[in-house]
Formats: structure tokens, C-alpha cells, sequence
């Protein structure tokens, strides 16, 4: 099949290499650090119930990660243009799967993620000033209650755009300087977290059994029953467990969106990948050393101080601000607002500026809307950057993101092993093409990232059926879509 090829594209309509590997790299660090590491810990906590297998999952997470990032480097490498994972999907496979992959990027992944992302912001924010957090409801629309944190949600999501459609220079730029800040606040905590507030009692409670491990199942916010973990049930846990280490670990593939624009991507982008993921993995495992050193991993739901609630129940599953207040006192919630709305915020720039990418590739392959598939006057696709901005403000105001992103995790990993399956294909399809950087580790770290990925998407097949089969139904509509988008084209 033929792809769109931004080379063949006017001088005065192309894109701009603008992105050098310092640019790249903040790109997949940012995208990445969100608000997760700040929260997941607590659920992860609660089905796990140890700190052995806490740090575990992390480190799963983080090897998988790298693995998918060193074999997708050679797709990047192979294939430096615009759409990146879409790119690759259509040329592993055909137009369709690339398609299906667009279609829920679009529709869920990337416009989910930056609602959400979007609202995490506005809820910390309300932690400075009350009237602008999601608590606050302002009016009612459709039936459905809007708040002042969703309204400012959709403003930042605007901001962004807005920023991104003045060039990608302005876009980097904040990307950049948020990506260098969340990197040092994150590494100070790191740093008090370790040497001022690590003490006696957190470190025996959670080191002396390291591997005791129990598993809290919980409804409604309360303890149903509690399953001592052995055997096969430990490998289940671990896997439920994944979802929130791997959202958290998630879109550091977003720097091959922007391909078409990276200085000597076939270079860059593999090694931007690597740089980032790895040290992305390492922030991962210190921060969550550091909360097992101030705080008891197990507590209870019922404590009246924040060492008796522990990781596993701190106060809204906030276990970094409940941390920083052993080492910092109350000044802890402020600093911890403003920090966790510096990496959300450029955060959400990156996924913003990636995502739009993806559209415009789509649409120069007439699978998006035709307008989708031009660049303005500084070179970006603006449209795309449009129509991505209104589907996530919608989002922000439907109120489900959060159950949607639940609902997609079965999906991204599949699409996620497809893609990675398509480094063997290509190897088969096309023998003779230029590969500048070949999948490290080939083929044993590809297949092993595949077993690794279908490992956990079957666990949640079977434990968490209400999210997997909703995802996948959410993706098989896109085929329908896709044959009547084709015979209005033909």
C-alpha cells in the first residue's frame, strides 16, 4: 500500500524539523509523568499487599516498557514519518488495523487521557483555591452536574491547543521547561523522601516480610474479604495489579506521532526512547522506595493518622502528598498540589502535541476527515489539533473518561503487541529495507514483551471481564466505520 509521504509534500506545507534529541526525550518523559505515580500506588497496594510486590509491579512495568521501546525504535528508525504506531500498523498488517488503532487513539486513549489528565489538574488546583476544583458544581447541563474543575479543565486543554497550533517551537518550548521542572521537584522528593523522612517503623513493617503478601478485595470503598496471596494467585494479583503501573508507564510511544519533525529521527527517536523510557523507570522505583521508607505499606481504612492509614488507604489514594507530610508538615498538601499540577499540565502538552500527528497522517490516507489533513501557515496540523482539543472537552464535561481509560487498557495492549509482532512481519515482508537501528535483544526481548503483554491481557480477560470486553467492543466498532468511510471515498 501507499502512505501519505510528508516529503512529497510542498515546501510551504511541511513539517519542521525542529525537535533535536534533548526535545525528543522530554517529549517521552512528559508524556509519561503524570499524575499516576502520585496515586496508583494505593490500589496497586491494596491488591498486592507487600512491598516486595509492590516494587515488582513497578518493575514490570518499567521492563516492559522498555523492551516495547527498544523494538519499536526500529520501526521509528525504519519508518521516520508522521502517525508513528498507526504508520506501522498499516504497513505491518493493512489500512484496517491501522484504522482501528486511530480510531480508538481518537476516540478514547489519547482524548480520554488528556481529560482526564486535564481534571487532575483542576482537582489539585482546587486544593489551592477551592472555587476552581471539581467540587464545586456551577450548573447543571443535560443532566449533567458541571463543575468549575471541569470548566477549567477545558480551558487548559484550549490553552495547549492554542499554544501548539502557534508552531511546534512554542510547543517544545513548554514542554521543555515543564518536562526539567517535574524532573527536579519529582527527584527532591525523591531525596527528602530517602534521607529526612525515611524511619524505623515504616521501614520494619514493610521490609522485615517483604514477600507476605495479601490481597484486599474492596467495594464501595470497604473490605469485602482479604485473600492471602500464594502460588498462581500472586501471578493474578500482580496482573489486576498492572493497570495502574502500566497507565502510569503509558504514552512514552507518543514521540514516533511526531516523527515527521525530529532532527535525524532515524537516530533520534530510538534513542530518545531508550533515554527516556529508562529514566522514566528509575524516577518510577525511587519514588515508590521512598514511600516504603516514610510509610507502612498495609493500613487501615478506619486509622486516624496518616501512618495508620498507610499507603494502601491514604486519604483519597493520595500516597505522594501523605508521604511529603511525614518529611514536610502541612505545607505537604500545597507543594504537592503545585508540583502534581506542573507534570499534569506539561503532561498534557506533550500528549497534545503528539496526538494531533496521528489524525493528520490518518487523514492524508483519507481515513479522518479530509481538513484533518493539512498543516497551517507554522506548519503544524492545526485542525487536527482543533477537532482532538473539542472530543476531550467533551469528555471533560461527559464525566466518563476515567471509566473509558478502565475500559481500553485490554485494547492498548493488544495494540501494543500487534505493533511489536510487526517488527518479526517486517523483517519477513520487507528483508531489504534500510533498518539504521535494529529491536534490541531480537528476537528473544520482542517475543518476550509479546508473552509478557498477553500474560496480563488474559488475566484481565478473565479478572476484570467488565473492562476488557467493553474495550474491545469500543475497538470492533471502528470496522463498520472504517467500510463506510472507504465506500464514501471510492
Amino acid at each position: 500500500m501507499s502512505l501519505q509521504n510528508n516529503n512529497n509534500e510542498p515546501s510551504s506545507s511541511s513539517f519542521r524539523h525542529e525537535l533535536g534529541l534533548f526535545d525528543s526525550t522530554m517529549l517521552v518523559i512528559g508524556s509519561m509523568i503524570g499524575s499516576g505515580i502520585f496515586i496508583v500506588s494505593s490500589d496497586i497496594a491494596r491488591s498486592v499487599g507487600s512491598a516486595g510486590l509492590l516494587l515488582l509491579v513497578w518493575l514490570i512495568a518499567g521492563v516492559i516498557t522498555l523492551i516495547a521501546a527498544l523494538s519499536y525504535g526500529e520501526l521509528a528508525a525504519m519508518m521516520p514519518k508522521a502517525g508513528g504506531q498507526y504508520i506501522y500498523l498499516c504497513e505491518a498488517y493493512n489500512p484496517l488495523v491501522g484504522f482501528l488503532y486511530g480510531w480508538t487513539l481518537f476516540l478514547i486513549i489519547q482524548s480520554g487521557t488528556i481529560a482526564a489528565v486535564a481534571v487532575a489538574f483542576a482537582k489539585f488546583t482546587g486544593v489551592l483555591v477551592p472555587g476552581l476544583g471539581t467540587t464545586n458544581i456551577l450548573f447543571t447541563l443535560l443532566g449533567l452536574k458541571i463543575s468549575a474543575g471541569q470548566l477549567l479543565a477545558i480551558f487548559t486543554i484550549s490553552i495547549l491547543s492554542f499554544i501548539n497550533i502557534k508552531g511546534l517551537r512554542h510547543g517544545k518550548l513548554v514542554q521543555n521547561i515543564f518536562t526539567t521542572a517535574k524532573i527536579v521537584s519529582i527527584s527532591g522528593l525523591i531525596v527528602l523522601g530517602i534521607f529526612v523522612g525515611a524511619n524505623v517503623n515504616a521501614i520494619g513493617a514493610n521490609f522485615i516480610n517483604i514477600w507476605n503478601s495479601q490481597w484486599l478485595h474492596m467495594s464501595s470503598g470497604k473490605i469485602q474479604w482479604v485473600e492471602q496471596l500464594s502460588g498462581f494467585s500472586v501471578i493474578v494479583a500482580i496482573g489486576v495489579a498492572m493497570v495502574g503501573s502500566l497507565f502510569s508507564s503509558d504514552a512514552w510511544n507518543n514521540i514516533t506521532f511526531t516523527a515527521g519533525e525530529v532532527k535525524n529521527s532515524k537516530k533520534n527517536i530510538p534513542l530518545s526512547l531508550l533515554i527516556g523510557t529508562l529514566t522514566v523507570t528509575i524516577i518510577y522505583m525511587m519514588v515508590n522506595i521512598s514511600y516504603l521508607l516514610v510509610l507502612p505499606l498495609r493500613g487501615s481504612p478506619n486509622g486516624n493518622s496518616i501512618s495508620s492509614l498507610g499507603i494502601q488507604f491514604a486519604a483519597e489514594d493520595r500516597v505522594a502528598t501523605a508521604a511529603a507530610n511525614i518529611f514536610l508538615g502541612e505545607p505537604a498538601v500545597i507543594i504537592m498540589a503545585v508540583l502534581i499540577m506542573i507534570a499534569t499540565f506539561g503532561c498534557n502538552n506533550g500528549l497534545i502535541l503528539a496526538g494531533a500527528r496521528v489524525y493528520y497522517a490518518m487523514a492524508k490516507d483519507n481515513l479522518f476527515f479530509k481538513k484533518v489533513g493539512s498543516l497551517n501557515k507554522n506548519s503544524v496540523p492545526a485542525n487536527a489539533l482543533i477537532i482532538q482539543a473539542v472530543w476531550a472537552s467533551i469528555l471533560c464535561l461527559s464525566g466518563t473518561y476515567g471509566q473509558l481509560l478502565d475500559y481500553v487498557i485490554f485494547a492498548v495492549l493488544i495494540f501494543y503487541m500487534l505493533t511489536i509482532a510487526g517488527v518479526f512481519i517486517l523483517r519477513k515482508k520487507r528483508p531489504d529495507a534500510e533498518r539504521p537501528y535494529k529491536a534490541f535483544g531480537y528476537p528473544v526481548l520482542p517475543a518476550l514483551y509479546i508473552l509478557l503483554a498477553a500474560s496480563i491481557s488474559i488475566i484481565l480477560l478473565i479478572y476484570k471481564p467488565q473492562y476488557t470486553f467493553l474495550g474491545l467492543i469500543i475497538v470492533l466498532l471502528g470496522i463498520p466505520v472504517y467500510y463506510i468511510k472507504n465506500r464514501k471515498t471510492t
